[in-house]
């Protein structure tokens, strides 16, 4: 247990977070980030061939150039890049501690990790989505076979693949096994893949699956999952396929149960969107602010790197003239 109060806890330790930790250092702030897995947790569980949408200089944080081979960067390259970032700004970061209580006492919150226990007078919630996938809650869905992540095609090379979704993951892992030789079906339940898809990828998927290349069921959902096989409620009735793997790009959601624990409303919306003041991004708990993607809840594509980079600063011009120097606890 650590006595001392921090200023601030930035709970989280991707771009945006280590953004917030780069206007604490500038504001002089005793701060620690806090970050359950490795640093940039989840651009790290992104396909290890994925391409941003965005552009380096749309990545870029703290005013450390992204120099990338091409406009738009590769998930190594985005690695590398927050790695040098977090080594210039020499920011104070503890990894693979995750957040697992939090309580507040007469303004001072005390958060307990897997580790240790640690006192703040603030907090910045920073976590981003793509860790927690959204479930399905079928049968067989705790299968060995079943992953809410996609890697490498490697492992599935020659083997029958399910691929769940319509967005651009979906139609990514769809593309890349085909080529790398998997027998691939998708099961979308709209009438369509969405129109969100990425311009360059859509033409691609959509001549696959109208030659027959990959097997598309449309306005499908899928009943259950076993060892050898997948059953699919089709408009023509139920399909049951033999499958290897399925792969559930289904999408992805914040961690809700840490909003709860730390007292933040979450609004009846249909997005559990975080109640938050819009100038400030402070919360419903006196110096707790939301930062990044999880502002918009469930409506994951409202906002990306390039339009969250400003709630660092947003943040940090409420908070430094709110938090004194820090105390002991006696």
């Amino acid at each position: 247990m650590s006595d001392k109060v921090l200023d601030l806890v930035i709970i989280g330790a991707g771009p945006i977070g280590l953004t917030c930790g780069i206007e604490a250092t500038k504001a002089g702030l005793d701060y620690l980030i806090l970050e359950k897995g490795v640093l940039v947790n989840s651009l790290y569980n992104f396909p290890q061939n994925m391409t941003f949408f965005s552009t380096s200089i749309l990545l870029e944080i703290g005013d450390v150039p992204f120099i990338s081979h091409n406009t738009k960067p590769t998930r190594q390259e985005s690695l590398e890049y927050y790695n040098r970032v977090y080594q210039s700004w020499k920011l104070k970061a503890k990894f693979y501690e995750e957040v697992l209580e939090v309580e507040h006492n007469e303004g001072i919150y005390i958060l307990k990790t897997n580790k240790q226990t640690y006192h703040t007078r603030s907090i910045i919630l920073s976590t981003g989505f793509y860790d927690n996938p959204r479930l399905m809650n079928i049968k067989g869905e705790n299968l060995p076979k079943v992953k809410h992540f996609y890697d490498t095609p490697h492992p599935y090379i020659s083997q029958k693949v399910l691929v769940i979704g319509a967005a651009n993951s979906a139609c990514d892992v769809a593309l890349e096994l085909y080529h790398k030789g998997a027998e691939v079906t998708m099961s979308v339940r709209k009438d369509s893949l969405s129109h969100r898809v990425k311009y360059w990828i859509k033409p691609n998927i959509e001549n696959r699956i109208k030659e027959g290349s990959i097997k598309a069921y449309f306005n499908t959902t899928v009943e259950e999952i076993t060892p050898n096989s997948v059953i699919l409620n089709t408009p023509e009735g139920k399909v049951e396929l033999e499958n290897d793997w399925v792969l559930a790009m289904t999408g992805y959601q914040p961690n809700f149960d840490l909003f709860r624990k730390i007292g933040i409303e979450l609004a009846d919306d249909g997005f559990l969107t975080p109640i938050h003041k819009e100038e400030t991004l402070e919360t419903n708990m006196s110096n707790v602010y939301i930062a990044g993607v999880i502002n918009a809840g469930l409506k994951t594509s409202k906002f990306f790197i390039e339009n969250t980079r400003i709630h660092a600063a947003m943040i940090m011009t409420d908070l430094a003239k709110k938090v004194a120097q820090p105390l002991l606890i006696k």
